[in-house]
């Protein structure tokens, strides 16, 4: 995706203010699809996926995809895709014959600890067994975790309403989730201690993805990562070991290339690349 490519400050906005979107590429609005492209003129059997969420909204969407990676949320981790259902049931027409799932999720992130007194959505108790101990509403590792699941639990809802009305299961075992983690989206920063409650918040994720049975990857740029997190990862965080879904510019070579980059925590796998073309995120499986 083009937008992370830009170095961004941190948005310590409401995430309600400054939605953002992990992967804003639009459709291609002209005729039927032609073959993916190598970047250099050249054309190849590329078995294409494309990612896509609420800018494609009423859009016409293309018709050769092999899987497709729908976003769960409306540009920030609070609120809904408007379009899910009819974008996951356009993810159930994919062809056949890849090694990537059909149909498959992304989620956006964000811890606004930083901003408590500006939000309504951050937690002032546990809901459930919290590794970081007793939440008590203020801008803690633990309370920085509950939020991550809370945001969680929000969009297993958004998804199991809208995955009723595509006709597919609504049950997230068995889908691939990935976490979308973003500087265009609000986080802790500044101290050691910020960017390890940013950490809490996607072990909360993943915590929560994993126990319904979801197999959770992370999305990022290796520069974004180390901003949001300060590649502070323990190695006993439920973080490691996770695919990876990577950017990789404009070209379909280069994101051949980079599935062989290194991975965002130790253990972890190449999944799969992305590639803009024509203002449309193409998506090269690694596998």
């Amino acid at each position: 995706m083009k937008k992370l490519f830009t170095l961004l400050s941190f948005s310590f906005a409401l995430l309600l203010i400054t939605p953002s979107v992990a992967f804003a590429a639009k459709p291609d609005g002209a005729g039927k699809p032609k073959p993916p492209s190598d970047g250099g003129g050249g054309t190849t059997s590329e078995q294409v996926g494309y990612d896509i969420s609420y800018p494609q909204c009423g859009r016409r969407l293309p018709t050769d995809h092999y899987f497709g990676i729908v976003g769960v949320n409306g540009g920030t981790a609070a609120v809904e895709n408007p379009c899910l259902a009819e974008q996951l049931a356009w993810a159930k027409t994919a062809k056949t014959g890849s090694t990537q799932d059909k149909i498959q999720l992304y989620v956006n992130t964000a811890n606004p600890g930083e901003v408590i007194d500006q939000i309504t959505t951050w937690p002032t108790s546990n809901t459930v067994e919290n590794p970081y101990e007793e939440c008590d509403g203020t801008n803690t590792l633990s309370c920085s975790w509950q939020y991550g699941w809370n945001r969680s639990v929000e969009a297993e809802g958004y998804f199991t309403e809208a995955a009723l009305r595509a006709g597919i299961s609504s049950n997230l075992n068995g889908y691939t989730v990935w976490l979308d983690v973003e500087t265009m989206n609000t986080w802790q920063s500044g101290s050691v201690e910020a960017l390890d409650r940013n950490v809490a918040t996607l072990e909360a994720m993943t915590a929560f993805y994993e126990s319904k049975g979801a197999t959770v990857g992370l999305y990022s740029t290796a520069y974004q990562w180390g901003e949001i997190t300060g590649d502070q990862i323990s190695t006993l965080s439920n973080l490691n070991g996770l695919g990876n879904w990577r950017p990789s510019g404009a070209s379909l070579s280069n994101a051949i290339s980079n599935c062989s980059v290194e991975s965002l925590t130790p253990g972890g796998t190449i999944v799969l690349t992305q590639y803009v073309k024509k203002n449309l995120d193409h998506n090269h499986s690694c596998l």
